[in-house]
């Protein structure tokens, strides 16, 4: 199984230059970030969203997969997509590999679980950095890594 760790490490990015955040969740190993939220689905989007737009960042769009899905006939549970970015940050990571624009701007996900447990989900910026081998920007990659952090922490239980 290829851990974090060995993905990191197998593409000669530092994992110590791109560290998360102390108050980040444990990671999977496919990069996926989960935290969950003391709040209800739809307040849980409100105070992302403030919290987004208080800290100057681009809010782009908010896409209801749940409502999508009953579009097409599909129950699905609560499930929206954010995407937002500060593109002078996030540029910098597409001119480093231009396939990274595949995972700019952000996006951080607002599911409902079968129980009702809210969660905001994210890809772990040290992960994208090795998926895209970007070795240079490690002090870019540490501050999406803290911003994404505080973004999810106004809503962590």
């Amino acid at each position: 199984m290829l851990t974090r760790a060995r993905f990191l490490h197998l593409f000669g990015v530092a994992a110590a230059a791109l560290a998360i955040s102390p108050n980040a969740e444990a990671k999977s190993n496919d990069g996926v970030v989960r935290v969950k939220s003391a709040y209800g689905f739809q307040e849980t989007i409100d105070r992302l969203k403030s919290d987004i737009v208080a800290k100057g960042i681009r809010f782009f769009d908010e896409i209801d997969q749940s409502k999508l899905a009953a579009d097409a006939g599909i129950k699905l549970n609560p499930s929206t997509l954010l995407v937002f970015g500060n593109p002078p940050l996030g540029t910098q990571f597409i001119t480093a590999n231009p396939n990274a624009g595949l995972d700019w701007p952000v996006r951080l996900l607002v599911t409902q679980d079968s129980s009702g447990v809210v969660w905001a989900v994210y890809t772990d910026f040290a992960w994208i950095a090795a998926r895209h081998r970007i070795v240079t920007r490690g002090d870019q990659f540490k501050m999406a890594s803290m911003v994404i952090a505080s973004i999810t922490s106004s809503v962590k239980v």
